[in-house]
């Protein structure tokens, strides 16, 4: 059964994706629009807020869908669940399942997964491995609300 994630992690995801309605290039050069959707953008779009809130909501369902797959058989908390989706949602299914916050999980060691969570803090930028600040920032919020 897939869950869905909770207020905490909604408002999360909304404040750290910020929601444009014109198409831009985020740091890693990638279209985006809305609430970080790439999938289709190309420069010069432009949607409404309601296309926005739906691309957030489907979106977000791939993401619930993944973490309620990979976590099945863990004990896993509203928080944590919403945590995990956000991260899911930001750096894609594969580098999710692929992540040791997701192996530390379904482990049950949560301060280690907890901590993996900051580091996921970077993007390729001019074809270099660097750290973003505001990936950082969204890390250590995720951090906080898996471990509420």
């Amino acid at each position: 059964m897939t869950r869905i994630i909770n207020d905490a992690g909604f408002a999360l995801i909304k404040r750290f994706e910020g929601c444009q309605l014109q198409a831009y290039q985020d740091v890693a050069g990638i279209w985006t629009i809305g609430y970080g959707h790439i999938d289709g953008v190309t420069g010069g779009m432009i949607i409404t807020q309601d296309q926005a809130d739906q691309f957030l909501e489907d979106d977000l369902y791939a993401s619930e869908n993944t973490v309620s797959a990979v976590t099945a058989q863990a004990t896993t908390s509203d928080d944590q669940f919403a945590a995990m989706v956000s991260l899911c949602y930001n750096i894609g299914p594969g580098g999710f399942k692929s992540s040791s916050v997701l192996r530390q999980h379904v482990a049950g060691n949560t301060a280690e997964a907890a901590d993996a969570f900051l580091l996921w803090d970077k993007a390729t930028i001019d074809g270099k491995l660097q750290v973003v600040q505001g990936l950082l920032n969204r890390r250590q919020a995720e951090r906080g609300l898996y471990l509420t």
